[in-house]
C-alpha cells in the first residue's frame, strides 16, 4: 500500500461525514424505502443536490435504489449497513457530539424516538429495550454466554406469535444485541427481533408516529406486552411486572 492508495475506511467515513448523507441514512433506519424526493424534503435539500447525494451513496455500497416509472425509491443495502449506522450513532452519542434539540418540537421528537422506534427492521428505545429484558428474565434470551434464543425462547415464538423461527437464517444470525443509542443498552436484533417488530406492526401493538421511525405503543400493544410478557405502560415507562409467569 502506497500514500497514494485508497483506504476503504476513509472511504467509508467520507461518504457519512456529510450532513445530508447522514441525514439520509438515519432516516432510512426505519427500514422503508424512500423516493429521493422524500429524502430530499427531509434532509432540506434541492432535488438536485440530494440525488448527487444519493448516487455517492449507492456507488458506495450503503444504499441500494428501485426504479418504478419515473420514481427512485432508496433504502439501506442490509441489515449489515444498518448495525453500522446505529452503531456509529451510539459511540457519536457516548462521545458528546450529539447536539441538545434546539426547539420544542425537535425535543417531543426526541422524546417520541427515545420511548419507541424502529432500528432498521427491529424495535428500539426503551420498548426494545423492555421487551429484551422481559425475554431474559423469563428465559427466553440466554445473555449469559452470549446472546441467543433459548429453547424456551423459540417455543415463545412459535406458540405465541404463529412463527416457527428456522435454526439456520443464513448469514444473519438468529438474534443478536444491538446497541441502544438512547438507552446506551442492548435490544434485540436479528432475524428474531425482525419478526417482533413486523409482528407489532401487523397487529397493532405499535403504529407509527408520522413518516419516521418514533412509534406509538397502541392500547392493544399494552394489553399484548403485559399478557405475553408481563410487561407493564401506566406512565410511559416500561417495566417487567413480573419475571415469571
Amino acid at each position: 500500500m502506497t500514500a497514494t492508495t485508497p483506504i476503504p475506511l476513509a472511504t467509508l467515513a467520507g461518504l457519512l461525514a456529510d450532513a445530508t448523507r447522514a441525514r439520509f441514512c438515519l432516516a432510512l433506519l426505519d427500514g422503508r424505502a424512500w423516493s429521493a424526493g422524500e429524502l430530499a424534503r427531509h434532509a432540506g435539500v434541492a432535488a438536485s443536490t440530494a440525488s448527487e447525494h444519493l448516487s455517492h451513496l449507492v456507488r458506495g455500497g450503503l444504499l441500494v435504489e428501485e426504479r418504478q416509472g419515473r420514481h427512485r425509491y432508496l433504502r439501506l443495502a442490509g441489515p449489515q449497513v444498518a448495525q453500522l449506522i446505529e452503531d456509529m450513532t451510539a459511540h457519536a452519542e457516548r462521545a458528546g457530539a450529539a447536539a441538545r434539540p434546539p426547539t420544542l418540537r425537535a425535543a417531543s421528537a426526541a422524546a417520541a424516538m427515545a420511548a419507541a422506534r424502529t432500528c432498521y427492521d427491529h424495535l428500539a428505545g426503551r420498548l426494545g429495550v423492555a421487551i429484551t429484558d422481559a425475554f431474559t428474565a423469563r428465559g427466553l434470551l440466554r445473555q449469559d454466554a452470549g446472546f441467543a434464543l433459548s429453547d424456551d425462547g423459540l417455543a415463545w415464538f412459535a406458540a405465541e406469535l404463529g412463527v416457527a423461527l428456522p435454526a439456520s437464517t443464513g448469514r444473519r444470525p438468529l438474534a443478536r444485541p444491538c446497541l441502544d443509542w438512547t438507552e446506551r443498552r442492548h435490544h434485540l436484533a436479528g432475524a428474531a427481533g425482525a419478526v417482533l417488530c413486523a409482528t407489532a406492526l401487523q397487529r397493532r401493538w405499535v403504529s407509527r408516529i408520522g413518516s419516521g421511525r418514533a412509534l406509538r405503543l397502541t392500547g392493544a400493544g399494552r394489553q399484548a406486552l403485559s399478557a405475553l410478557l408481563g410487561l407493564d405502560d401506566p406512565t410511559g415507562d416500561l417495566s417487567a411486572s413480573a419475571a415469571g409467569g
